[in-house]
Formats: structure tokens, sequence, C-alpha cells
């Protein structure tokens, strides 16, 4: 299914591309839904030229593989799908960031995605396990770009975290801190999306519409701030909170990234010295975590997974995300089943 125009979408036949000598054809299961791809829906994506096939968060089986594919990819071995491509000539690809790579084009966004019967994709590009579910596969990849932002941000045990944002990338952030013993507030303006937060784990729950910001974040924190704020929502505001609660001495971590210019007092980044850094996409190390939180948290993907659409009933997504965007985590297409609430 593409997206055809603003707005729009429809079912589409393409021809198989043909199989590289280390290429697979992987048979799609299941795929989730970006905040990318819903902003390629909606002409916001200026990365992103229509038509395009969206979706990067995918998960299948291998069903044919090149001739230079090791015999481990063999057909029927279930798969993750890494969706971001690396020149491995840049100077992140060189030091070993190959997800900053200067000429990353990603599944569903600059190259067409996963929301297709079949995708052939490079075998160093998968990652195998037959331990998740489908629906588990797929919430990998946007669980991975949270968790890329707690180890950027080096969060330990004995950090308090503050997560802007309860989008998903924001969740992913919390359960890979909540998974390192951190303690994390959030802060999120949908009420409705507290019961899942709590349920995850969160104690700390702050509607900044509602409520004073920094002065729940310095009450909650005896007056310092957090260690490590990590800024998910992209909106200049937030950008400037994350300095304003982030402690003296503290990390501030931007996965979140503004549409228009971001204006600060930086007087702050020199007296509380702070570590400033972006994140950007997820290493094979962060999927690898990811798996494994998965499959020693049984039921997590059903805390974060709001709905699913069947394959036949995919046109249907994104107008209902849109219409619900307060309320859902992930919204996911089942390729191979019914889809559920």
């Amino acid at each position: 299914m593409a997206i055809t125009s603003i707005g729009e979408t429809a079912f589409t036949t393409v021809e198989t591309p043909n199989l590289g000598p280390q290429d697979v054809l992987l048979e799609v299961g299941c795929v989730g839904l970006c905040g990318s791809d819903l902003n390629t829906y909606r002409g916001l994506n200026p990365l992103a030229t229509l038509p395009r096939i969206p979706g990067h968060e995918i998960g299948g089986t291998i069903v044919q593989y090149g001739q230079d594919v090791p015999v481990k990819c063999a057909p029927g071995a279930k798969a993750i799908v890494i969706p971001y491509t690396a020149c491995k000539q840049c100077s992140a690809c060189r030091t070993g960031r190959p997800n900053a790579c200067k000429f990353n084009e990603t599944l569903g966004v600059q190259r067409d995605g996963g929301m297709a019967s079949q995708l052939v994709v490079p075998y160093d590009r998968l990652i195998l396990n037959d331990q998740l579910s489908l629906h588990e596969q797929a919430l990998v990849e946007p669980l991975s770009v949270g968790f890329h932002a707690v180890q950027r941000g080096t969060v330990t045990q004995h950090d308090t975290v503050v997560v802007l944002g309860a989008g998903m990338i924001g969740v992913g952030a919390v359960v890979g801190a909540l998974a390192r013993g951190a303690r994390v507030i959030v802060v999120e303006i949908s009420d409705a999306k507290k019961a899942t937060l709590r349920n995850l784990g969160v104690q700390d729950i702050i509607n900044p519409l509602t409520e004073s910001l920094s002065d729940r974040v310095a009450a909650l924190t005896d007056g310092h701030g957090a260690d490590v704020v990590i800024e998910a929502v992209g909106l200049p505001e937030t950008f400037r909170s994350a300095v304003d609660l982030a402690c003296f001495g503290g990390r501030v971590v931007y996965v979140g990234y503004a549409k228009s210019e971001v204006s600060y007092n930086t007087s702050l980044f020199n007296l509380k010295e702070l570590d400033i850094m972006g994140s950007r996409n997820a290493t094979r190390t962060d999927f690898e975590a990811v798996i494994d939180h998965l499959q020693a948290t049984p039921g997590l993907s059903q805390k974060i997974i709001s709905r699913v659409f069947s394959w036949d009933d995919a046109a249907k997504a994104f107008p209902f995300w849109e219409a619900n965007r307060q309320d859902i985590f992930k919204v996911m297409i089942d390729m191979q089943g019914n889809g559920h609430d």
C-alpha cells in the first residue's frame, strides 16, 4: 500500500526487485506505523517524496536468498529488519556509528518501505529471531530508537530521567531507562496515556498544561533537577525545557527534532556544564537489547500496541491514527492475520 498523495493511500502493484547475491526476499509479517509515516501521509515529511510505500518497523519470514547469503538465512527463518542504510565511508560510519550515516536512507522514508507483501533487503540488515511474535518483531525498531537515546545519555540506576513526550519514541526511552533501573518522570499532555504509562512502571507523570513543569520536577528531585532529560517531542519549547530541567552537571539528549529554529539562553549550557547530545536511529546493539528485553518481559507489547489493522483494512490505519493522535502509542498492520483493537 502506497501513500499516493497528501491524505490519500491506495493498494498498488509493483515489481519485486531483483535478488542480488547478498539479498534476501522477506515475506512481511507485520509492519508498525511511525510518526514519520504519519507525517508523510499528512504532507509534513520533508525527507519523503510521493508516492511512497511507508513502513520501516518490519518483521517477517525469509522465503528466498541470494548466492552469497549465509545458510542461517534459509527460507523459513524469522527476521527483524534494521531499516537504515550505511555508506561505510562517511565520518560516522568510519567511527563505528553507522546509525548516523551522512547518506542514510531509511525504508519507508527516502526509499519504499515494508507495507508490501514482500520486501528485498540485504541480509546484513536482518536480525534472526524465532522467539518473538509478529507484533513484537515490528515493535523492536521503534523501541530501539528510544533505547539508543538512553544509551546516548549513559543512563544508570542512580539517575532520575525526565522524558519529554510519551509518543512511541518517548515510550522506548521510558522502557529503556526503567530497564536500567533509573527513576523515570514522564511529561505528557495526554491524560489518556496515563494508565498505560503507569502499567509500564512510571510513577510520576506531569501534564504541563495543568501544572508547573519546573516546580513539579524541582519538587520530585529535591530541587536539583533531572540527571538526564530526553526530549522526544520536537518543539522549540520542549528543546528549551530540556535545558531548564536538567541538573547542574546533567545530560540532555535530543531524539526529537524541531521543525523550526530554536532560540536559547545559552548561559545554562555553561553554568550547568551540560552534556548535550543528539540521538539518531539505533544500532544493532540497541536492537539486540530490545529483543532481549521483550523476551524477558512477556506482555509488554500488549501494553504498547494500540490498534492492529488487517492487511485488507490497511487503508483505514492513517485516518484512524490522525483522528486519535492523543490516545495512540502504536498502530500496526498485520499482513498475515486479522486486526484487533
